[in-house]
């Protein structure tokens, strides 16, 4: 097939297809913005710690036109860049739920395809084609963008000193690489979502799953649960031996598996809490609205599960930095009180601004995380509207009023979310 052929197949269709690869686009300008911030912290230089003969520690030149330590101190950099390259994953996975919406007919204009002659790989390259190219044009608009904040941005503080580094550039290679990483990765999320999907001429066959998702993730919620109630340490200590002397680290430890326990169960779970809370809508539900969502998401319990993991993801990140963050100024508090019992003279035993910037950097990255997840909700929203528009018809034509239907897929989208972020919390 030639390569004008392909993008003009690929970028054929009615407004849906528009719509999706609009949103496409977007979400691949986000994620290439993030790679792009990340390439320009990494391009810094300077800001090592050098040791001169009479023990003094002197910074390196090259990083100290920045106001921030976070950018000044080379060994602090790393970090920057893993945060902002973290940022790029929920907004790629924004980008592989906006490849969703519209399906229906897309699958339909492919099948159209394969009654014209074209083979399955055809179309499936298609597929991935239209994702690839939306996420190109969206990647060439986020360089633009970038260049744009960079001089909006251009700042300084009272001392004259850089707010952010919009004085260097990446090297032009990482620039080239930053830019089609995102257009690679989603295409490749595209032909991973086509994996399930069998194209022939008369329709489009979708291999979907006949058994429920498996309990384990409850097993895991669980157990984090035990292991965190306070009552288990009691237990364990009173069938210790008198003789034996637990650990001191032992109470930590039980509650950091507890809590990895149940955020894997949580986070990786999502289909399986769907699953659950369906079964008890339909055991319990008396109402059509329940009984049509307990229905619905005993159907399809893994639609959406990929955005509503992105949140959960998001918000357990953010509910461990915020604690953190009440743990690190009760320690400053307590420290700086001993230092004014012990030597009034001295005041504040610590310059907690750098600590409390960094994590409300580190807040921001969380914010906007969660913003792109919840856009992502409510594009698994639009995209199952979209795709059972017919049905939905089918019922409403049938006698079920439009507002039990509204109630309905508001059920469908919050009750999976509301378990999870009452264990996440």
């Amino acid at each position: 097939m030639r390569p004008g052929t392909l993008i003009r197949l690929s970028l054929a269709g009615n407004r849906t297809d528009r719509l999706r690869a609009g949103l496409t686009a977007a979400s691949a300008a986000l994620a290439a913005v993030a790679l792009l911030a990340a390439a320009t912290v990494a391009a810094i230089h300077g800001g090592d710690f050098d040791y001169r003969p009479d023990g003094r520690r002197v910074l390196a030149p090259g990083s100290g036109q920045y106001a921030s330590a976070l950018l000044v101190e080379s060994g602090l950099r790393p970090g920057v860049i893993f945060a902002l390259v973290m940022l790029a994953l929920p907004v790629l996975a924004l980008a592989g739920q906006c490849i969703r919406l519209g399906a229906p007919a897309r699958d339909r204009r492919l099948a159209a395809l394969r009654l014209g002659g074209a083979t399955p790989g055809q179309t499936v390259v298609i597929a991935g084609a239209e994702t690839a190219a939306a996420s190109l044009l969206g990647s060439l608009a986020g360089f633009g963008v970038y260049l744009v904040l960079r001089v909006v941005l251009d700042r300084r503080d009272a001392d004259g000193k850089l707010l952010l580094p919009t004085d260097v550039l990446p090297n032009p290679l990482i620039l080239i690489l930053a830019l089609l990483l995102v257009p690679v990765l989603a295409g490749l999320i595209g032909l991973l979502l086509m994996r399930r999907v069998v194209i022939t001429p008369l329709g489009v066959v979708r291999r979907l799953r006949d058994r429920g998702p498996q309990p384990w993730p409850g097993v895991l919620i669980v157990l984090g649960l035990v292991l965190f109630a306070p009552k288990t340490l009691q237990n364990l200590l009173h069938l210790t031996p008198r003789h034996w002397r637990l650990p001191e680290w032992l109470p930590l430890a039980l509650m950091g598996a507890g809590v990895l326990c149940v955020m894997v169960g949580v986070v990786v779970g999502t289909g399986w809490i769907s699953y659950t809370a369906g079964r008890l809508l339909r055991r319990y539900g008396r109402g059509p609205v329940s009984l049509l969502s307990g229905a619905r998401l005993m159907a399809d319990p893994w639609n959406g599960s990929r955005t509503i993991g992105a949140l959960l993801a998001a918000v357990v990140f953010g509910a461990g930095t915020l604690g953190f963050r009440a743990d690190l100024a009760t320690d400053f508090a307590a420290q700086n009180r001993l230092g004014e019992l012990t030597d009034p003279a001295l005041g504040s035993a610590y310059d907690t601004g750098f600590y409390f910037g960094a994590i409300r950097l580190v807040l921001v990255a969380v914010t906007i995380a969660l913003v792109v997840a919840a856009g992502g909700v409510l594009v698994a929203l639009a995209e199952g509207i979209v795709a059972r528009r017919r049905t939905y018809a089918a019922m409403t034509a049938g006698g079920v009023p439009r507002s039990k239907l509204g109630a309905m897929l508001l059920v469908v989208t919050l009750v999976p979310l509301l378990p999870a972020l009452l264990l996440a919390r």
